[in-house]
Formats: C-alpha cells, structure tokens, sequence
C-alpha cells in the first residue's frame, strides 16, 4: 500500500512539473516574439554596431608616404591636414626627411593643431644615391634627394603591404580610402593617373614635345632606350600620387630595376635633354612600361602650377578629389592659382621660419 501511494505521489508531482514546464515554454515563446527590441537575450549577448556606424569608421590602417623638405615643409603640412581632415580611417603619414628638418618637423606638429596626427618621422640617406644621380657641380642645388624617397617604399615601411604615396604640394578633397582602394590588376606593383586619359590633360613643353608622352622624358636616339622597343608616343604618367602593392614590388625587385636605370643614364645620358619633368620620372616610366594599373583620373587633378593663370573652372577645382601643383608655381607663392584652396588647410609654422622662405621664393620670383 505504501508503495502504491508512494508512486501515485510521484506521478502527481511528476504531472505537475510536467504543466509547469509547459508554462514556462509558453512565457519564453512569448517574450522572445515580444516588440521590445531586446527581448530574452544570453547573458553574454553584445548588440551588433549599427550599420552607420560601422560604415563611418574603418580601423584598416592606411600608409601614406610623404616626403617634407625644409623649403617645401608647409606644402607636406598642409597636405597631410587636408587627408587627415577628410577621412576617418586609420591613417599613418611616413614622413621622409633629412636630419637637419626633422626638429623643425617635430615641433611644427607637435605644437599646433596637428598633434593628433598619427605619424613617423624617417631619416633618408642622400648616401643611397651615389653613383646613380648625375652630379652637377655648377647646379648642386637643383639636385632634390627626397624627391627620389618614391623609390625605397619597402624599405622606408618595410611592414605595410600597400601604400599611398603623395608629393608635397597637393591638397585632398576627398576621403583617401578610396585612393587606397584603388585596384590593382595581378602582377602589377603601382597604380599610376595616366596622362593622355587625365582630366588634367595635354600640356605641351616647348621644345620637349608634349608631357604626355614616353617621347618627352627619353632619348629615343640612345641605342639603349631604342633596343626596349617602347612606343615614344606611349601614354606617361604622372609619379606625384600613386598606389603601391609593396608585396608585388618586393617580388619584382623594382627598387633594384629603378636604380639600374638611374645608373645606366649617369653613364649614357638616357633622359631627354629637354626633359619634359622631374628626373624621377624617367626610370618610373620604363620599369613600369605597360606594367602598372590605374587611378581615378580625380585623384590626381594636376598641373595646377604650370602656369600662373587658372587652368581650370572653379567648380572643376571643388569636384577634383585631389589638386596636384606640380609645375613652377607652388601654391605656397605668390602667383600660383588657387592658393585660397591650399591656404585653407595651411597651419602656420611656429617657428615662422617658412613664411620667411616664402617672402625670400615670392621676392626672388618678382627679379
């Protein structure tokens, strides 16, 4: 008999607990099909970021290169001011300078509005160039070490896999992601703004043929340039703004093949004697002959300081994502088109050393 009660008691309990249960299933069922946006969440539950949110932040960090002359100093600050205020993305400047600069570099960031700014500071050697830059004793001063920093990107951020490079006298008008999602096709190391399809477009050099052709910075009468059996009326580009595959450029060897052309031409004279540019440009060209990818013609809007008159329509100039013064006339001169646009991300240089130099540039450009 005791037992009998015993397992009756047991399936009551068990029938109860059976309708409790049941119950409870009921109650979850319903909160969690509850309005409420939370509704019954794990105790370790972490909201997703809103969409928005995420969309406005990227923490993929961006390199970009440039190099800062003391002349030229406010031209690279201005520049790295308007890319640090039209984007919210994880930006690193390279800084490459001399030794003798990079006191008045340090301070002039660090004592001014740029201090937040995420950056290094790196020392180049002029040392790397002997012997693959023709010396000229009687123009010892138009010879610019930095201006070939361009060459030694894997060196100068041996960690990045990509890098943004950019000259000192550009402004930014858009967010740099996007430059820096730039695709490349495989097997290409650079993406160059090519110039006959530039919205820049042709600029004849007078006694140079045009600047937009492989005609402009080579001479086609060296038996060595000839034997490359490139085409002298081949689309150039433009070396200011380019994105780098720096993986590509390490496995290619490019550094290697830009100085082998460097000291081919203090040998045999390859450039063109009316060279229609910079003498970086000519090395570029021919290791990157038909071998490098391009970029939105807007992110490199340029010849900006070709000429003294203004090039382009005021609402061109608002829409170019990035304005390029390449030329003679800076825009940290005088008489220079659109200097309002570049004055607009100008800080000034605490110690006031390059508003003198400015004064000194704008004094010698009125002999």
């Amino acid at each position: 008999v005791n037992i009998s009660i015993l397992i009756v008691a047991v399936v009551i309990f068990l029938l109860v607990l059976h309708h409790n249960f049941l119950g409870l299933s009921d109650f979850l069922k319903r909160e969690l099909s509850d309005s409420n946006p939370l509704g019954l969440q794990p105790i370790d539950f972490i909201p997703a970021v809103p969409q928005r949110l995420t969309d406005a932040r990227n923490d993929k960090e961006i390199t970009v290169v440039i190099a800062a002359s003391d002349e030229r100093l406010g031209g690279a600050i201005a520049a790295m001011n308007s890319i640090y205020h039209h984007t919210r993305s994880n930006v690193v400047f390279y800084i490459v300078t001399l030794n003798d600069t990079m006191d008045h570099l340090r301070l002039w960031l660090s004592s001014t509005a740029l201090k937040n700014l995420r950056y290094r500071i790196l020392d180049f050697d002029p040392r790397v160039l002997e012997g693959k830059v023709q010396m000229d004793p009687q123009k010892a001063d138009t010879l610019k070490p930095l201006t070939f920093a361009r060459f030694y990107l894997p060196n100068l951020v041996p960690h990045a896999e990509k890098a943004i490079y950019v000259d000192d006298d550009v402004i930014v008008q858009d967010d740099i992601l996007e430059l820096y999602n730039t695709p490349l096709k495989p097997g290409h190391a650079a993406a160059f703004s090519d110039d006959c399809d530039s919205t820049s477009n042709k600029v004849a050099v007078r006694g140079a043929g045009n600047q937009y052709n492989y005609i402009g910075f080579l001479d086609y009468k060296k038996e060595t340039i000839r034997k490359l059996a490139m085409k002298a009326n081949t689309c150039s580009f433009n070396p200011g703004v380019f994105v780098a595959n720096l993986t590509e450029w390490k496995l290619q060897n490019i550094t290697k093949q830009l100085e082998k052309w460097m000291t081919l031409n203090v040998v045999e004279e390859l450039y063109s004697r009316t060279l229609a540019g910079s003498i970086t440009t000519p090395p570029l060209l021919i290791v990157f002959y038909k071998q490098h990818s391009s970029i939105d013609p807007m992110w490199n809007v340029r010849h900006l300081g070709s000429s003294a008159g203004k090039r382009y329509s005021p609402q061109f100039v608002k829409a170019a994502k990035l304005l390029h013064w390449n030329g003679h006339f800076k825009p940290w001169g005088r008489t220079a088109s659109y200097t309002e646009v570049w004055e607009k991300w100008y800080v000034p240089d605490p110690t006031g050393k390059f508003s003198l130099i400015r004064r000194h540039s704008e004094a010698y450009e009125a002999k």
